[in-house]
């Protein structure tokens, strides 16, 4: 085994570019483990514990970049370097005609004098300077990056409104602004239906479950998070509220976000008392409020809100969905999966890339199960005793920072989600294995395509054993996505995959099986068998 460390030094790339390279690297043949890192200190601790950082190199700064590997030859590593460079001229000429090149921000705003937003992806320390530096020259702001205090997040916030400016972050992921897809989103339609949302993947499950009933998104402004928490106040929320309640596109409006805090969720309802467009809040397990205003509708799942506010926009009666397939069909999947199982195998097991898909799974499984675990639980009393050991009914949010502290998001780089999605199939008392699958931009370029040899692989290990898993999936994205939906979800039904249209029919199908049927008379009336 050979072991090596390339230093570039004061060479700055960011987290996004080179998490989507490391994810592309470990995949190379001889490669035993690799990484592209700036030389934070907390990275070195990273490369250091896994072996990947060589003495000789504890000295490195944050300012420079760090190639590390593992491999069983020289003649590996050389190949494994010439594709991280091949990688990072790449992204260093991917420019368009009429695209400047700026090293600083400052260059940047002297270059393009009338650009009025920016997206700031640095580390946490140097975040809050580049972002006031933004907002001081009247420019909107996305702030990916994470590791931002409490304190410096409301003092940009204030800033921003004392400007009348957005300043979405930080650790926010998805926006949607004039049509333009920002960091984790989606190909979707242009229309009247306006989004502000404190939950990225929420945010892209909705835009795109409006595109794909025939709606288009105006704008759909992200967060961060922590905003709806009771120290921020909603700052953002309540700015993206009032900025869609002026935008002339904008005829309805959705606010999706996991709970906020009361306090917030208070000051969401008073702040669309008087706005006279009809308004869709879905708060993933929140509790609703009464209201008087007949124009706001409380939904319950992502997919209700996105029903309710495509209905909205079209003047149609809002009707509830529980499945959109046939209740016959349904009923003949429910069925025909039970019958594969065992006595002992009861259990959904969620092996989710998105916090708010699984945060809904969760909140959905709540009136049907008594005992719910999760690293990210909807009650304290539902924490993982131990992360790396599931129990009874387990959904994972694989994107939480246990899981990505040191290692690209799941949506990027699935490796560490496969390991867990085996662990969790192979279980005994495993049922269902539910997992979504989120396409777009910045996702791995075929999310299914990687699932699918993990899949045939703990089929073959189960039919040894004389026992079989359902696995049932959701595809959040479009066909217009570079991944395509339509063709992610032909590989996934082909790997033995059952896909719904959504991640509530999914986790209701997932019930369903995993009940053997004892669901069916209180999700569907009646009775399985009749």
């Amino acid at each position: 085994m050979v072991v090596k460390n390339i230093v570039k030094k004061n060479t700055y790339y960011d987290s996004v570019t080179l998490m989507m390279i490391s994810s592309k690297i470990t995949s190379l043949e001889g490669i035993l483990d690799a990484t592209v890192m700036m030389g934070t200190d907390y990275n070195k601790k990273l490369m250091t514990d896994s072996g990947l950082l060589l003495p000789e190199n504890a000295d490195i700064t944050s300012n420079d970049l760090v190639i590390a590997a593992k491999a069983d030859s020289e003649e590996r590593i050389e190949e494994l370097v010439k594709v991280i460079e091949d990688e990072l001229q790449k992204k260093n000429s991917d420019t368009h005609e009429g695209d400047l090149r700026a090293k600083t921000l400052n260059t940047a705003i002297k270059r393009l004098p009338g650009a009025n937003f920016t997206i700031i992806s640095v580390p946490g320390k140097h975040a809050k300077r580049e972002a006031m530096k933004a907002l001081e020259n009247d420019i909107h702001v996305l702030l990916f990056s994470d590791n931002v205090s409490i304190e410096e997040e409301i003092e940009l916030k204030d800033k921003a409104i004392e400007k009348g400016l957005l300043m979405m972050g930080p650790d926010c992921g998805t926006a949607i602004i004039s049509g333009a897809a920002l960091g984790f989103a989606n190909v979707v339609n242009r229309g009247k239906i306006g989004m502000v949302a404190a939950a990225g993947t929420g945010l892209q499950e909705v835009t795109c479950l409006v595109s794909r009933f025939g709606e288009g998104v105006s704008q759909a402004i992200g967060t961060g998070g922590r905003d709806v928490k009771e120290y921020v106040g909603g700052r953002m929320m309540l700015m993206g509220i009032e900025a869609l309640a002026q935008d002339e596109e904008t005829e309805v409006i959705v606010i999706i976000s996991k709970p906020p805090h009361k306090s917030v969720m208070e000051k969401i309802f008073k702040s669309i008392e008087n706005i006279d467009k009809p308004v869709v809040t879905c708060f993933i397990g929140g509790s609703s409020i009464e209201i008087d205003k007949g124009t706001v509708i409380q939904t319950f799942t992502l997919e209700d809100a996105a029903h309710a506010a495509v209905s909205l926009a079209r003047g149609e009666k809002i009707e509830n969905i529980i499945f959109t397939s046939s209740k016959e069909t349904i009923k003949e999947i429910v069925q025909r999966e039970t019958r594969k199982l065992s006595e002992n195998q009861k259990y959904i097991r969620g092996v989710y890339s998105g916090g708010t898909l699984s945060s809904e799974a969760m909140v959905l499984m709540n009136d049907y199960v008594e005992e719910i675990y999760s690293n990210t639980p909807l009650k304290e009393n539902g924490l993982l005793k131990d992360i790396e050991k599931s129990e009874k009914n387990t959904v994972l949010d694989m994107g939480d920072d246990y899981f990505t502290n040191g290692r690209p998001h799941p949506m990027i780089d699935p490796r560490l989600r496969l390991e867990r999605m085996k662990k969790e199939a192979l279980d005994p008392e495993t049922a269902v294995v539910l997992l979504d699958v989120v396409i777009g931009y910045g996702a791995h370029e075929d999310t299914a395509g990687t699932l699918i040899p993990t899949i045939e692989e703990i089929n073959n290990e189960l039919q040894k054993e004389g026992r079989s898993v359902s696995f049932i999936a959701s595809v959040c994205g479009t066909d217009e996505d570079i991944q395509c939906r339509k063709d992610q979800i032909e590989k996934l039904e082909k790997g033995g995959v059952i896909v719904m249209p959504s991640n509530a029919q999914a986790t209701r199908l997932a019930l369903l099986i995993s009940s053997k049927g004892e669901a069916w008379s209180k999700m569907m009336g009646g009775s399985v068998n009749e």
